[in-house]
């Protein structure tokens, strides 16, 4: 009866944030480990589809970079990274949309539909939802930078009942173009900004931020994180996290979560739970 009465418990602690949360935009940049990891991917599909029948509205955007480059080595193709973003050449760019429009994204959407949730999948070239111009094409080639962000497409599939699944693709203004390779925290930064998210949340292989003694740092405002970055404790792979976090809070996203991937359900910890499982930065 004891364990009966501790699973109401659960369900009753996590009332107020179902409430608080209903009917809002969250986007979810979904990466490292929980999108390798066949248990983790299960339980991902699982948080998301109980978030969406409790009435909260996820948008996922994905990376696949571990994906793009193992498939980059099975064909043979040289790839090359500057200040830690893919070189993306013309081949490079047609894997990369292979990956990530083709074998990523469906296998998101059918995770989804098999766990009872209704998604639907598309990149950023589907309705121009994203348009992008060269990040710098004599360094970087097809790596694009955002320009604009074209939100009604999106809205619609949110509006008719489904979670959206977005790959990073964007797509060009000259005709013919191959379209250009987005990094996928920065897509998730702008589309929840454009699409007004409640908040945004960015999966790592990392248990948050963390200070100079490898302690998780559990609450950070924008002042604090940059005070990190300058004096070096926010370093390496974690600053284009922590400035997509800025980015959005900046366009008027009210939280930004960074939180380990690899913790089962740790999308539901850090969402449903008053201690969460991460880093949060505010404003």
């Amino acid at each position: 009866m004891k364990s009966k009465i501790d699973v109401v418990k659960t369900l009753l602690d996590a009332l107020p944030f179902i409430k608080k949360f209903s009917n809002e935009k969250i986007v979810i940049k979904y990466g490292g480990s929980a999108q390798t990891s066949p248990e983790l991917k299960e339980q991902f599909a699982q948080d998301i589809v109980l978030l969406h029948l409790v009435g909260m509205k996820p948008i996922i955007v994905h990376g696949g970079g571990k994906s793009i480059t193992s498939l980059l080595a099975d064909l043979g193709v040289e790839t090359e990274f500057v200040d830690g973003q893919r070189v993306t050449t013309k081949e490079v760019m047609r894997i990369a949309e292979m990956v990530l429009s083709g074998e990523i994204n469906k296998e998101i959407v059918s995770l989804l539909n098999n766990h009872g949730g209704k998604a639907i999948g598309i990149s950023g070239k589907d309705a121009k939802f994203l348009e992008a111009r060269p990040k710098d094409f004599d360094s970087f080639g097809y790596t694009g930078v955002i320009e604009q962000v074209n939100p009604e497409i999106v809205e619609n599939i949110i509006d008719d009942g489904f979670v959206p699944v977005i790959a990073p693709i964007a797509s060009s203004s000259s005709v013919g173009h191959p379209g250009f390779n987005i990094n996928a925290d920065l897509a998730a930064s702008q589309i929840a900004v454009a699409l007004e998210a409640r908040k945004v949340l960015f999966l790592t292989d990392t248990a948050g931020v963390l200070d100079k003694e490898m302690r998780l740092i559990t609450n950070l405002d924008i002042a604090k994180t940059q005070a990190l970055k300058a004096d070096g404790t926010i370093s390496g792979g974690m600053v284009p996290k922590v400035d997509a976090c800025i980015e959005a809070l900046r366009g008027g996203v009210k939280k930004a979560h960074i939180i380990d991937g690899r913790v089962e359900h740790s999308l539901l910890l850090e969402i449903l739970t008053s201690s969460g499982v991460g880093t949060c930065i505010e404003l």
